[in-house]
């Protein structure tokens, strides 16, 4: 196959402990189903190269669609001409103790005249087929039989089949059986054979599911040569539905089209001709209603249909259903396949089109289930029939707002603006004009995480404004999105010129616009000013009885507080209970997401936990989770998770988010990856470049850890070049002083840092170096200085980078001092665990180069625990390094038992100069999980690194001589 192997590690760990067992005399069957296309061969010819790469011989055979007629034996004649070409003695061996045989594996003149009845001659055929079996089969080499599509076997493979299995004693023997279980109706004759199979003590049964997640997102990378966007990977999940055939034919044809390759749909409608008429159409039908339909639905739109026979439906339903075209799935009736609804669908002509449809808007006249409004809209923008596709797209906005969907309530306003000119005298009749209309669209759109979208559609709601109060209102409602976009001056501009057009008269929409401004104000740095007209605009609101203006007003005045960290939480839990009494759920959360991170710049982590887990439930509540403050929330989430040392990989939950919402969840799992030490964070990072000019937070959170983990890599020039590129972005965003930039500069300091240390190491000059380093430290002070909260002082974030920056500098310059790293290590108190263990191992450098050794032995030895208790690798290797290398204590020196049966088989990979994603493929586990093993026993043999590793478990006799060879070689 073109197409590299991927993925499926668990199903090729199974087979190959299977054929393990063989070895030692514990042959089995294994029996693996599967639908067509998911990717049985596939996974059957990558573990014959594997298992052969190890000795084992392996040997196919095929069955054959040949309907009524078959050829006895097919695939086991097949399999025996392959044993007879490479071992002929062997079997001619057998063949002249069972003359049977060879009316399998001989010609029509080597097979003697039958001696006895049929009865024994089949008996002598299928015992001088295990025999065959055996002899070709050896402990140093075992014998992998695949039969493959016994769906399609005749009767006597079938029974020669179980033979086989029955005679499993001690051969060094494993077969599998393939077949589809797509194809398998009720009455097909391989069902009871595998049942029966399946219940043999020595029989075991192998799921091989579609694709899922990271797995099909792989595969699509290699069919398709490159890394594809995740918009388009959610797509292929959603019409190939993990079918590896299908995800390939889709991709080869063009991923990012709907279009469906003739050749796939030939396949896939093959199955639906073998129907009946009346069938057929049923099927067709059901195809107008997508991938699933309730079944009560498809009967009544059956009656509506002028082309389903009267009294037809069960019986074509059955039929259906037995040849695998529908199933029942989660009590409704759904093609077993969502290509296969598209390619039933596509083949309609246009008539057709318009009969199924209208048959199921007719059926759905009186419905009032949820949905029905959803579902009325869709069929008859199909019919077509406008005036009904107008009013039931805005009952389903309705709908979808009642339950919190604001991705389905966005679909179906748009659809209503869409209509309403086609429309006009049907649109007069909803009782929003249209400029409402695009402002409920507006803020579906933000809820659903498409800010962009919502700073469109309010644009159109301003222009589409009858009068001046309600486009002020329009104004109002935009500068409140372009904040969410982050485009904080068009926002203060449109809400000054919202206050212009209301006039001096305080009312409810005065005071959301005064709070509107003041919270732009805020935001651009004029604190004072967003103070006092925050004042205004909560006094307003409470004169207009707005309680929801009231605590928005009142959150941008806690956090315009910067002396009082208790009145600012004071107000902001004022603001809050306020809020959760409104309908106003984007300020709700708004005050939760400032809540959280008033804990976390306080240093207050178990609070900031708290605050941010519950506004997480509570924007997964609201269904908001990607909206602006929603996916805010849940990026602190995962950062304070981070904070208080847990490394843990997101969960791929964000695979239907939109664009922006995705790459603002990586970029923050980017923390815990860099200290895991995964190896491909600045790729990752690269490919978040295209969203800095949005989100400067983004840029500085993604590039930031590039840096580090460039430093961690040792491209410390690289790692310097790239900072100094964010930098620059960052400054044109933001002020010159950003606070971030002391993180950012602390970690650009370690790279110079290590690279000085490196250079003066092999008495190369450093001047330059030094020179870099006092420059970037002097702009750390400066923005220290210059750059904290107005009227207020760095927290202890802040305060501990400032530390790290300053004792950075100072290992560049060759200065080992230990009290600026005490001082960065008393700064993180707060409780930041990787970065504390981190700073103790600069600490136990710095002692070791003053003599104090045993301070020096402590705190590698605390960093050290810590690194491994949370799984930050590269930190632990490089301390586990530094204690051997000085000789400081450290881990116990190992005994050849210590290390694991596992983390043997990783060092002796590693030993033949293998990666880890190569030690992965070999193993079948994760470059990840390999990733964990080395630096287990990196750290039990006391290593610094994967070479001296292997020359101390040679030293040791922990490697045998063919490892030790190769890693000589």
């Amino acid at each position: 196959m073109s197409t590299p192997f991927v993925a499926r590690a668990a199903q090729v760990a199974r087979l190959t402990e299977a054929l393990d067992r063989a070895r030692t005399g514990a042959p089995s069957l294994v029996l693996l189903g599967a639908d067509a296309g998911v990717g049985k061969t596939r996974l059957l010819r990558h573990v014959g190269q594997v298992v052969a790469g190890d000795g084992a011989r392996v040997v196919t055979g095929h069955c054959v669609d040949l309907g009524e007629i078959g050829l006895p034996y097919l695939p086991f004649a097949e399999a025996l001409g392959v044993l007879r070409s490479v071992e002929p003695d062997a079997v001619a061996d057998v063949v002249a103790a069972r003359p049977a045989l060879a009316r399998l594996v001989g010609t029509a003149a080597d097979v003697a005249a039958p001696s006895a009845s049929d009865a024994d001659e089949r008996r002598e055929l299928f015992e001088g087929v295990v025999e065959v079996l055996t002899a070709c089969a050896s402990p140093g080499q075992p014998l992998l039989l695949v039969l493959e599509d016994l769906h399609w076997a005749d009767a006597s493979s079938r029974d020669l089949l179980r033979f086989v299995v029955s005679r499993l004693a001690a051969q060094p023997l494993l077969v599998v059986a393939t077949y589809r279980t797509d194809d398998l109706h009720r009455r097909h004759p391989w069902r009871p054979v595998a049942a029966e199979l399946a219940r043999h003590p020595r029989s075991e049964h192998l799921a091989l599911e579609p694709f899922a997640g990271d797995e099909l997102r792989e595969f699509a990378a290699a069919v398709a040569g490159r890394p594809l966007p995740d918009a388009l990977v959610h797509r292929l999940r959603e019409r190939a539905e993990g079918n590896a055939y299908f995800t390939e034919e889709l991709i080869e044809a063009g991923a990012d089209t709907d279009a469906l390759p003739w050749s796939l749909a030939d396949v896939l409608r093959t199955r639906v001709e073998r129907l009946d008429a009346t069938t057929v159409r049923l099927v067709q039908l059901a195809s107008a209603a997508g991938r699933r339909v309730p079944e009560p639905l498809l009967r009544a739109a059956a009656g509506a249909d002028p082309a389903s026979p009267d009294g037809t439906v069960d019986a074509a339903l059955r039929e259906a259903v037995t040849q695998h075209v529908l199933v029942v799935e989660d009590g409704r009736i759904a093609f077993r396949h969502a290509l296969l609804a598209e390619a039933v669908y596509s083949d309609l002509l246009p008539g057709e089109v318009s009969a199924a449809h209208r048959a199921f808007l007719v059926a759905l006249t009186t419905a009032t289930w949820p949905g029905a409004a959803a579902q009325r809209a869709r069929h008859a923008l199909r019919v077509p029939d406008l005036p009904v596709a107008l009013t039931a797209s805005w009952q389903a906005a309705e709908q979808a707002r009642r339950v919190l969907a604001p991705a389905e309530e966005l679909r179906h306003l748009e659809a209503v603006l869409r209509l309403w000119d086609a429309v006009p005298d049907v649109a007069a009749t909803l009782p929003e004009p249209r400029a409402m209309v695009l402002r409920l669209a507006a803020g579906a759109a933000s809820r659903a995480g498409e800010s962009e979208r919502a700073v469109q559609l309010a644009r159109a709601a301003v222009s589409a404004a009858a009068d001046p109060a309600a486009r002020a209102r329009a104004r109002t409602t935009l500068a409140r999105h372009l904040l969410g976009m982050e485009d904080v001056d068009a926002a203060l501009t449109e809400a000054a010129t919202a206050l212009t057009e209301l006039g001096p008269d305080p009312s409810s929409e005065r005071a959301w616009a005064l709070a509107t401004y003041a919270r732009a104000a805020l935001n651009v740095g004029r604190e004072d000013e967003a103070a006092e007209v925050a004042a205004r605009a909560a006094q307003v609101a409470h004169e207009a009885g707005d309680a929801a203006a009231e605590s928005d007003a009142l959150t941008t005045t806690a956090v315009a507080e910067h002396l009082d960290h208790e009145r600012s939480t004071r107000l902001l839990t004022e603001a809050l209970a306020r809020a959760e009494q409104t309908d106003d759920p984007a300020t709700e959360l708004r005050i939760r997401f400032n809540l959280t991170t008033n804990a976390y710049y306080a240093g207050d982590l178990p609070r900031a936990a708290e605050h941010a887990a519950a506004g997480r439930r509570r924007a997964a509540a609201l269904g908001m989770t990607w909206a602006p403050h929603g996916v805010d929330l849940r990026t602190l989430d995962t950062l304070i998770r981070f904070v208080r040392g847990d490394l843990s990989s997101l969960p791929a939950d964000a695979d239907g988010a939109p664009g922006y919402a995705r790459a603002v969840v990586a970029a923050t799992d980017l923390y815990a990856a860099t200290a895991r030490g995964d190896a491909d964070v600045p790729e990752r990072a690269a490919a978040l470049e295209p969203w800095w000019p949005r989100d400067a937070l983004l840029a500085l959170t993604a590039g930031g850890n590039a840096v580090d983990a460039l430093t961690w890599q040792g491209r410390t020039a690289q790692a310097r070049a790239y900072a100094d590129r964010l930098d620059a972005h960052m400054r044109s965003l933001w002020s010159p002083e950003y606070l971030g930039g002391i993180w950012l500069t602390a970690l650009a300091l370690a790279a110079v840092a290590d690279e000085a240390t490196v250079r003066r190491a092999a008495g190369d000059d450093v001047t330059a170096l030094l020179t870099e380093a006092g420059a970037r430290l002097a702009r750390v002070e400066h923005t220290a200085r210059h750059g904290r909260p107005h009227g207020g002082r760095l927290g202890p974030e802040g305060r501990a980078w400032l530390a790290r920056a300053r004792a950075e500098h100072a290992r560049a310059a060759g200065d080992a001092d230990p009290e600026l790293w005490r001082a960065a290590v008393a700064e993180l108190s707060y409780g930041h665990r990787y970065e504390t263990a981190r700073t103790r191992w600069r600490l136990a450098e710095a002692l070791l180069a003053t003599g104090d050794r045993a301070a020096a032995g402590a705190e590698a030895g605390t960093a050290l625990a810590e690194a491994r208790a949370i799984g930050a690798v590269p930190l632990a290797e490089a301390v586990a390094g530094l204690l051997r290398r000085a000789r400081l204590g450290g881990p116990a020196e190992p005994r050849g038992d210590v290390l694991t049966s596992r983390e043997a088989e990783v060092l002796a990979l590693v030993a033949q100069g293998l990666s880890n994603r190569q030690v992965g493929e070999r193993l079948f586990i994760s470059g990840k999980t390999v990733s964990v093993h080395v630096s287990n026993l990196l750290a039990k043999l006391g290593a610094s690194g994967r070479t001296e590793a292997v020359t101390i478990a040679h030293e040791r006799g922990l490697l045998g001589r063919h490892e030790a060879a190769d890693a000589a070689g």
